[in-house]
């Protein structure tokens, strides 16, 4: 019996999933190391709890351990949310649950967290939308530019020639003219869809880039921090785009943390294999085992708008175009990746996954 035991813990805590075990009164017995990192706790603190005490007030995640209880059948619930103001944010898992003997009344629950896989499915499916949307976009910017080069030509002829009273205005014509070539610049790159050069690519080059570039710049009077995995294998990438990728994440951290005391941005990446994804023109799943993040430690991003950051035209600031993250999206979904974001007041970190440089990446050129 109880080599029995050890045997079943053994293969608990291997799961990479949370795992809890709880008794009949809802008290908890068991976690694995999973469920630890889950809750933010360890298992001598977990293991006085009640269940209801680590959960979201009203969740069915109680009654559904009784009814398993009760009919001492396994049974689910999807989509439920779990957290507490203890033990951290809100998060959306499904749960597992099992009766674990038909006697002693306990049930095991494995929670699979369901935030990566539901936004991972959001990016691909928007992608084949954003595609024809965006094709249809950059026809219409280049049409609407030759018109405006004339508009901008007539502005300056009227502004050498209009009276000092009016040359304001026709140089009003020409600023806000020039304003909307930059905007539809910006657009015809949603368009360009043509294979991109890719290389091995040592991302810790590419952040301390960003950091040199920030820090002469948009960011000269925030703190910076590292928090990186030396051994990080190389990224299968164009080196150019993953600079603006990070740049344009670094720019809107700074824009954020405007009124922010004591700002901070912190870059940390790490290894962290399980995810694969299936991208165009790539006959095997992609593993993206490479997690980059960017953190800041500012106001954070409203609630409603965390679904819908990286859509076109979808912005936080007052004046923003609503360009900046789309693009970053569709550079790291060039690169078979994909970016999620997860925000509260005191932090916001945006995190992406990206193949590794290897014999299976390599075939995607040949397929583009």
């Amino acid at each position: 019996m109880t080599a029995n035991f050890d045997m079943s813990t053994a293969v608990l805590q291997a799961l990479p999933q949370p795992v809890i075990v709880c008794d009949e009164a809802n008290m908890v017995v068991f976690v694995n190391y999973a469920a630890e990192a889950f809750f933010g706790a360890s298992l001598s603190v977990l293991s006085r709890q009640k269940l209801d005490e680590l959960i979201a007030f009203g969740s069915p995640i109680t009654s559904l351990v009784q009814s398993v209880i009760a009919r001492q059948a396994p049974m689910t619930e999807y989509r439920v949310s779990v957290g507490s103001s203890r033990f951290g944010d809100e998060r959306i898992v499904d749960v597992f649950a099992s009766p674990l003997s038909d006697t002693d009344g306990r049930v095991a629950l494995l929670f699979q967290e369901r935030t990566m896989a539901d936004k991972i499915d959001r990016q691909l499916v928007s992608r084949g939308a954003a595609r024809s949307v965006t094709g249809l976009a950059s026809m219409l910017a280049h049409e609407i530019k030759n018109p405006l080069s004339g508009i901008r030509g007539a502005a300056q002829l009227l502004e050498q020639t209009v009276t000092a009273d009016e040359a304001p205005l026709a140089r009003l014509i020409r600023e806000e003219t020039d304003r909307i070539v930059s905007l539809l610049d910006r657009v015809e790159v949603f368009g360009d869809d043509r294979p991109m050069e890719r290389e091995p690519v040592n991302i810790h080059v590419v952040l301390d880039r960003v950091k040199l570039l920030a820090k002469n710049g948009v960011a000269r009077h925030i703190s910076f921090s590292e928090e990186y995995d030396p051994s990080l294998p190389p990224v299968w990438g164009n080196r150019d785009q993953l600079v603006q990728v990070f740049l344009n994440l670094v720019k809107n951290a700074a824009e954020a943390l405007d009124r922010t005391k004591k700002p901070e941005i912190k870059f940390s990446t790490a290894f962290r294999p399980g995810i694969k994804i299936s991208v165009r023109g790539v006959l095997d799943r992609i593993s993206l085992p490479l997690e980059i993040s960017i953190e800041d430690n500012g106001p954070g991003v409203p609630p409603d708008l965390l679904p819908i950051l990286f859509d076109p035209f979808v912005s936080t600031k007052a004046a923003g175009s609503g360009l900046g993250l789309a693009l970053v999206a569709k550079i790291v979904g060039d690169h078979g990746g994909v970016i999620d974001s997860d925000s509260r007041p005191g932090r916001t970190r945006f995190r992406i996954l990206l193949p590794m440089a290897n014999g299976t990446a390599g075939r995607t050129e040949a397929m583009s």
